[in-house]
């Protein structure tokens, strides 16, 4: 047996049986021992749900957009189905995002929209990501890289504001920007985009002044020689409701999830996620009996009252204390007292039958002996005064995400 350095320096004697290493092998937890809150992400709705949009866009090239994690329902997974559902392309916000999509296997071209590259314009060539650019800088920066590293030119998409005032070229800076890519033989100008402010609202008006905007940039470039591949400016709803927007590409993010970018657009949309939970605790309380922290509501009757695992670090908002429903058995069930972290107590007085592991659903579907009914993000978004968007993206990511093909 070696001594070990320490021994031999301190003057020990060496140790006559090695120490033993126990290693012992752990059990896989039962699924009866943990929590059953999770998400079902439904992925032959994610499949019809890119059907209808193809169909919707024609000829344009359909790229889905996966940001914040595809809208919470786990960009790995939704990117690997959209690829084998023959996906033209993917769009991200965040260069981390493109990077982890491209270490889970995805080889279909993604598109970066946030910009920020900083100093690592190096890992979008390494990881053969598309960026946006729309400034002089960012061009420069790129193509900086491009020598550095010896690379083959890169594809870039110029971003036009064209009324968001958030990231773009405005239309006045359109042809200095084009000057910088045209000066850099290390960049190839593919996309031309621009992303619209009101196309969810009830006023369509501001999509055509963006459209003319947009147009006009166009041309701007065209008198610098640089004619885009491709031009792009639709989202979900732009696609779905104004026809002229559709251009050579569409970026679809929220309908790929089922979801309604403005009501009564796209009916056969099928919603892809589903979160259900689990009754782990009933009691009976009096008439008067307070529930929750700050005792916010009190019972006007004798109350059966169900605690279940899920609340506000889950995604299921506290402002739906006292307001918000669930689905027990078919039936709506209201929830009562304050959401607190972890748990949240519903009102199930009115639900014959009901007994502890009984399913609760909190967004999505259920059929049960008492009947048939649906919550949907919209419902949960009107109840918070906020978008689909927002209920989606909030779910947190210690709910575990079960992908299924029904």
């Amino acid at each position: 047996m070696t001594m070990p350095q320490s021994a031999l320096d301190a003057g020990m004697p060496a140790l006559t049986t090695p120490l033993p290493r126990v290693l012992r092998p752990q059990r896989a937890m039962p699924a009866d021992a943990v929590r059953p809150t999770r998400a079902d992400v439904n992925l032959a709705h994610l499949r019809h749900n890119l059907h209808v949009l193809r169909r919707a866009a024609g000829r344009a090239e359909v790229w889905s957009v996966l940001k914040a994690d595809a809208y919470g329902h786990g960009s790995k997974a939704v990117a690997r189905t959209l690829e084998r559902a023959g996906a033209t392309g993917l769009c991200v916000a965040l260069l981390e995002e493109g990077i982890e999509l491209r270490e889970a296997g995805i080889r279909v071209p993604i598109l970066v929209m946030g910009g920020y590259y900083g100093g690592a314009t190096g890992e979008l060539l390494r990881h053969d990501l598309t960026p946006v650019v729309h400034d002089p800088g960012t061009v420069a920066a790129i193509a900086e890289e491009v020598r550095y590293q010896q690379a083959e030119p890169v594809h870039v998409h110029l971003k036009v504001d064209t009324a968001m005032s958030r990231l773009g070229a405005r239309p006045e800076d359109v042809g200095m920007v084009g000057k910088a890519i045209a000066a850099h033989p290390e960049l190839v100008l593919d996309g031309l985009m621009t992303h619209f402010a009101c196309a969810d609202s009830g006023d369509l008006e501001s999509v055509k002044s963006q459209l003319d905007l947009f147009d006009q940039a166009a041309t701007t470039l065209a008198r610098l020689n640089l004619r885009p591949r491709v031009r792009h400016a639709a989202n979900s709803a732009a696609l779905l409701r104004a026809e002229r927007a559709v251009l050579d590409c569409v970026r679809p993010g929220i309908a790929l999830f089922g979801v309604e970018p403005f009501p009564g657009l796209a009916a056969q949309l099928r919603p892809v996620m589903r979160i259900r939970t689990e009754i782990v605790s009933l009691r009976d309380i009096p008439t008067g009996q307070a529930v929750g922290y700050g005792g916010t509501w009190r019972a006007a009757r004798p109350t059966r009252i169900a605690t279940v695992p899920v609340g506000y670090a889950d995604g299921l908002p506290r402002s739906m204390s006292n307001r918000g429903q669930l689905l027990v058995r078919g039936r709506r069930v209201p929830i009562v007292g304050l959401v607190s972290m972890d748990l949240t107590m519903i009102d199930v007085t009115d639900v014959p039958g009901v007994c502890l592991r009984d399913e609760c659903v909190v967004l999505g579907s259920q059929r049960g002996p008492l009947g048939e009914d649906a919550i949907s993000a919209a419902e949960i978004a009107a109840h918070l005064g906020s978008i689909p968007w927002e209920v989606l993206t909030n779910v947190s990511r210690r709910v575990p995400r079960f992908y299924r093909e029904p």
